[in-house]
């Protein structure tokens, strides 16, 4: 099996240890998360294969996370859970888990689950394309198109509007955004304001007043996928009259 990133996110410290361990002999880099909170924030900066999943936590419904995973079509899904009924497991499935495997269960039962997704991972073919509503990243060309018109991009700006699209509408900080969209190590976060102000100019009808990449006050900024994802005639931002303007910025 090769190693591999592998998100554990358990709420239960010693079956979490534990699962670790079996990991990590085997040569896979592990994070370990007791709760949602801290589940999207090594999603965000580690970038998992494998993210396995407890379908209920502290703070929050496991199956509404795994959704949310499943949207990122980033990483594969490994649910675990002790409500072992079709029903349970169906909707568990059904959330986007690739697999479920019910508590309790044995350690090699486990490790063989495992080593499947692996197996599966590497016959996967990565997406072409990241459709958010009206914008279309096109990650083989490096292309981006917003309401059918093509936008220039420097490739720093293709990233980090790659990374808030991926994000799915959550607020990233500019740490965040810095480790996940910058090739090198930078220290300073108002590097991220300069770029946000550049792509702005490109991408909003009124950079002094924007919409689509939205500042969120002691966080950072989000990606409007509201707004991306409206009906173009109840738009106040899209309409075909302003798809020049929008080009134009």
């Amino acid at each position: 099996m090769g190693s591999a990133s592998i998100s554990i996110v358990e709420g239960n410290p010693h079956l979490r240890s534990l699962l670790g361990w079996h990991l990590q002999q085997v040569g896979h880099w592990v994070h370990q998360s007791a709760d949602i909170s801290h589940a999207r924030e090594i999603f965000f900066s580690r970038q998992p294969t494998l993210v396995i999943l407890d379908a209920q936590l502290p703070d929050g419904d496991g199956l509404e996370f795994c959704r949310w995973l499943q949207q990122q079509q980033q990483s594969l899904i490994l649910m675990l859970s002790a409500r072992n009924s079709e029903a349970d497991i169906v909707e568990g499935l059904k959330s986007g888990a690739d697999d479920y495997l019910t508590k309790p269960f044995g350690m090699q039962e486990f490790m063989a689950r495992v080593e499947a997704l692996m197996r599966r991972n590497r016959t996967m073919v990565p997406p072409a394309m990241l459709e958010c509503g009206r914008l279309k990243i096109d990650l083989v060309q490096r292309r981006v198109r917003l309401h059918e018109e093509h936008i220039e991009l420097t490739p720093q700006e293709f990233s980090l509007l790659y990374v808030l699209a991926q994000a799915g509408g959550v607020p990233l900080s500019r740490s965040d955004l810095l480790r996940r969209a910058w090739p090198d190590a930078i220290d300073n976060p108002r590097t991220i304001d300069t770029h946000v102000l550049s792509l702005r100019k490109k991408i909003e009808i009124d950079p002094r007043q924007p919409n689509l990449i939205q500042t969120v006050r002691n966080v950072g900024y989000r990606l409007n996928l509201e707004l991306l994802n409206a009906n173009q005639q109840n738009s106040p931002v899209f309409g075909a009259a302003t798809s020049e303007t929008i080009i134009s910025r």
